[in-house]
């Protein structure tokens, strides 16, 4: 099993990314999709974020904007949020992993802002780290989550700034490509490319 890790900021192209890396046949694991999902249905973690931030426990089920809100103005509290949800995320993709495996599946991708810390970057073979414009990632948020741009600025502030990516990757891919079209192609060259070399492809 060949793992990829995929890291980087929000709005910088890794859900793209994972798109194209699903049509060359890899598993491909966005923990922040397997968060929403344990949300919903974990109630150990629901227990937990009740326990820690009682305001966003409402009749047994998680408020996810009042957490969210709560974690992208505080610094401290994002921390331990990451804290709880990351062992349980964890425990879940080395499930899905297992189940791929034993079908026959050669190679996986994992997406996550915090992959590095987390210590899930320990489960990849490669670690790719993407970067992009500020007013590019921006317009993408905006867009994508109907928010703000003061919001979109407040979670970006919150996360790490491109210069850790480029210390903790194995390799950093820039998104400043001028379409989405251009964009996919470059990725599907560059994950070819990477899977031959490293995967055995």
């Amino acid at each position: 099993m060949f793992i990829i890790g995929i890291t980087g900021g929000t709005g910088t192209g890794k859900t793209a990314a994972l798109r194209v890396l699903r049509t060359l046949g890899a598993l491909t694991l966005d923990c922040d999709k397997i968060y929403h999902s344990l949300l919903l249905s974990d109630a150990g973690l629901i227990s937990e974020l009740g326990a820690r931030f009682g305001d966003v426990l409402i009749d047994g089920a998680i408020d996810r904007k009042r957490l969210r809100d709560i974690v992208f103005s505080d610094p401290a509290a994002l921390l331990e949020l990451n804290s709880i949800t990351h062992k349980y995320i964890s425990a879940e993709i080395e499930r899905q992993i297992a189940e791929w495996a034993a079908k026959g599946g050669k190679v996986a991708v994992i997406d996550a802002i915090a992959l590095i810390e987390s210590g899930t970057a320990q489960k990849c073979d490669a670690i790719i780290g993407f970067t992009s414009p500020m007013e590019s990632r921006i317009s993408r948020i905006m867009r994508r989550d109907g928010i703000t741009l003061e919001q979109a600025q407040m979670r970006i502030n919150a996360q790490k700034p491109d210069s850790y990516y480029k210390v903790n990757c194995d390799y950093i891919f820039e998104n400043n490509h001028k379409s989405s079209a251009e964009f996919k192609e470059k990725c599907k060259h560059f994950f070819e490319s990477l899977l031959q070399e490293k995967g055995g492809q």
